[in-house]
């Protein structure tokens, strides 16, 4: 089952990641190579295993906004090439270890590394590529790099640590949720947008604004994967429809519902979310219960709201091609619930 939320665009044209993409494509190939030679190992399995999550695709947004970023603020070195590696390797390792957390048996379609090899290959395979990130951060000789990138790994921790504690809890406040998707997918969004202006050499407003643009990016980013849970065909998220609710991960469309909701319609959020007890028909309900209270379309509203925070943070840069293809990014970050 799948929930249609109407965009309600003026313009017909629709935002993708086509410029950007365009814009760094030779610097993101020099990263693939960089990715390639730094996860080899003579342990075979490091390099098999790490390859599988790797090959299996994605965006490689985080290293793409290092790349733009630096672009953006004129930088004609070679060190971004680098840093965007870092930043992959660590976004690579934390997807390692949420695999593991949630007990993933699919990403992106494919089996999850945890599933071919086990949890304990998986952890320590994320272990090596966290420290292939460090080794790169060293290597790039910046203290400020190094803090940035360093502090970001710090609070992906935290925040992976802190939705432990609202996991199957349906009192969790909105403001909590908000913090924790700062902390496990926000923070390394800035950083990745920051350490580009870092390497230019640009001043203090110019790096403020990236992260900035960067944090709220990520918050909508995250918003819009909460109903794409709930919404998406398997062929177009990589995994069922539903995951996040036989997880029983309270994120923010749950949020809204429970508190939204009458009494049966909170024993039943309790029952499924918390006490887990979940019959075949109860994803169902759910969405139905979703859609009663529009918290679909509400969870998008909120997206919006921290885009628009992304493009205002924007508006210190002249314009560019560049600025012009993140922009593209935010619109196509949104739009992706479509």
């Amino acid at each position: 089952m799948s929930v249609v939320v109407s965009l309600n665009r003026d313009s017909g044209r629709r935002a993708s990641l086509d410029m950007v993409n365009a814009l760094v494509a030779a610097d993101l190939g020099r990263v693939n190579q960089l990715i390639l030679k730094r996860m080899d190992s003579n342990v075979a399995l490091i390099p098999q295993l790490a390859g599988h999550i790797i090959a299996a695709g994605g965006k490689r947004l985080r290293p793409t906004l290092t790349l733009a970023a630096a672009r953006l603020c004129g930088y004609k070195g070679e060190r971004h090439i680098a840093l965007a590696a870092c930043v992959e390797f660590i976004h690579t390792a934390t997807l390692l270890h949420d695999d593991v957390v949630d007990e993933s048996d699919l990403r992106r379609g494919l089996a999850t590394a945890n599933n071919v090899w086990g949890n304990q290959a998986s952890v320590l395979v994320g272990d090596f590529l966290f420290a292939r990130a460090f080794q790169l951060m060293v290597e790039d000789g910046s203290l400020e790099v190094l803090d940035i990138l360093s502090s970001a790994s710090a609070q992906i921790a935290e925040g992976e640590v802190a939705q432990l504690t609202t996991a199957n809890n349906t009192e969790t406040s909105e403001s909590a949720y908000l913090e924790v998707i700062r902390g496990k997918t926000a923070t390394l969004f800035a950083a990745a947008c920051r350490v580009g202006s870092v390497v230019a050499g640009r001043p203090q407003a110019q790096e403020e604004a990236l992260d900035n643009y960067g944090l709220n990016l990520g918050i909508a980013f995250q918003l819009v994967d909460d109903v794409l849970d709930y919404s998406a065909s398997q062929a177009e998220l990589g995994k069922s429809v539903g995951d996040d609710f036989r997880e029983g991960k309270i994120t923010l469309p749950i949020i809204l519902a429970y508190r939204r909701g009458n009494d049966e319609e909170r024993a039943f959020w309790r029952r499924t979310m918390e006490d887990m007890e979940q019959s075949e028909d109860d994803l169902s309900r759910a969405i139905e219960l979703l859609g009663k209270h529009e918290t679909l379309n509400d969870t998008i509203e909120r997206a919006r709201h921290y885009g628009a925070i992304a493009r205002d943070a924007l508006g210190i840069f002249p314009k560019t091609d560049v600025k012009s293809a993140l922009i593209d990014v935010v619109d196509f970050s949104i739009e992706r619930a479509y």
